[in-house]
């Protein structure tokens, strides 16, 4: 008889789940596939092993969520204001703003469109993180400074160059072991991070998985997506608006041209939020080209589209007091904060009312199609009016009209120095 040796299992670490953000991520950023992402990501969750925490364990979590949630949509918008501050990068947040609409008018659902909240909260606490490790340099260079300033050979100066020398030496070190465990900003403020750093070091294959995470990580963001929308949205939206933008700044000298210019103007404003959400939505720049099937659209849900105009241009209008005096180039970006502040709410508006319209296979009753109609025209009327006169008081004069922050950029090109 003979024995056969059994053999033990080998011991295995548990793993853990992906969470499902992460799973998301790796996927492909094609267009064609968010419509199906919701499903996927209710699958997946559904698929992950819940993990058990106690009553005060949950409430914690609760919190900690909400607050990382909380702080990334504030990160998210300074963010978005600082680079909409820089000429040309703004295509970024236009492309941004549009693909807010655009995922809710895929989805219907308000969630989708804070896109990159907890991407942001983490930019954001290593952007924290690092301007405290800045002012812990701060203070000790300026001493340093004066001290030269004082006396450039002596024994004291030399020693705090010397001091401030070693301790940059050191809050580099700590920021890079900061980062190399996540960023988060309680990492920040963990002395014994080296601890962590050098265990990893040891350990072997810590200089590939940081450049992958962080290759990763910049990927996720979808810059070059976000760029190439929004500068095609801001080409289609400019195809609409230049010529009767230009024929209605004509009026003060030519008032028939003028008149005629306001009135395409009014028209053109009519339509240019649905062929913009409906471009962000289906990323075809032929859109802005598709004025039946955008009537269509209206037709479907038209006091959600009413309703979305009246926020948009409503929102408009306080920037254009921004616009009466030049300012200065390092406070720009906090007109550009302002912008986000207000155009961010329409663009949600604007996508839920596209969604409201893809749910609908006919058209509304001739009476709310009507009324929304005739509720739109003084709106866009008095919209129209205020901007006209806006060229006598704004600082860049008649190229201000073309400043359009209701579809188009913060801050124009040209009024930058």
């Amino acid at each position: 008889m003979s024995h056969h040796p059994t053999l033990s299992p080998l011991p295995t670490r548990p793993i853990r789940p992906a969470s499902t953000d992460a799973i998301l991520d790796a996927l492909p950023a094609a267009p064609e596939i968010l419509d199906v992402l919701p499903l996927f990501e209710e699958s997946i969750a559904d698929a992950l092993p819940a993990v058990r925490r106690g009553f005060f364990g949950s409430i914690w979590h609760f919190i900690a969520s909400v607050s990382e949630w909380l702080f990334g949509a504030v990160a998210l918008i300074v963010g978005l204001a600082i680079l909409s501050a820089i000429p040309i990068v703004q295509f970024l947040t236009l492309g941004y703003l549009l693909e807010v609409g655009g995922r809710i008018g895929r989805t219907g659902k308000f969630r989708e469109g804070f896109v990159g909240v907890r991407r942001a909260a983490r930019v954001g606490s290593i952007g924290i993180g690092l301007g405290l490790l800045y002012l812990v340099l701060y203070v000790p260079s300026s001493l340093a400074r004066s001290a030269q300033i004082i006396d450039v050979e002596g024994g004291v100066a030399q020693q705090w160059q010397f001091w401030v020398t070693v301790l940059t030496g050191v809050v580099m070190f700590h920021a890079v072991a900061a980062l190399s465990r996540g960023g988060k900003l309680r990492y920040f403020f963990w002395p014994f991070n080296f601890i962590w750093l050098i265990r990893r070091v040891w350990r072997g294959g810590y200089y590939t998985e940081s450049c992958d995470a962080v290759w990763n990580f910049v990927v996720s963001l979808r810059l070059p997506y976000y760029f190439w929308l929004g500068a095609r949205g801001f080409a289609g939206t400019m195809i609409w608006l230049a010529i009767p933008i230009w024929l209605t700044s004509l009026g003060l000298r030519f008032p028939v041209i003028g008149i005629f210019g306001s009135l395409l103007f009014m028209f053109v404003l009519l339509y240019v939020p649905i062929l913009q959400m409906r471009f962000a939505r289906e990323n075809r720049f032929r859109v802005f080209f598709e004025f039946r099937k955008t009537r269509q659209e209206f037709r479907r849900a038209p006091v959600a589209f009413a309703f979305a105009l009246f926020i948009a241009l409503l929102f408009a209008l306080p920037l254009y007091l921004m616009k009466i005096e030049i300012i200065p180039p390092e406070l720009v970006w906090l007109e550009s904060l302002f912008f986000i502040i207000l155009m961010f709410p329409s663009r949600l508006l604007a996508g839920w009312a596209l969604a409201r319209a893809a749910r609908r296979t006919t058209p509304r009753h001739w009476f709310f199609r009507w009324t929304a109609r005739l509720s739109m025209i003084p709106v866009v009327f008095i919209y129209v009016f205020l901007v006209f006169y806006t060229q006598h008081v704004a600082w860049n004069g008649v190229p201000s009209l073309f400043e359009q922050h209701a579809f188009l950029l913060p801050a124009p090109f040209w009024g930058w120095k």
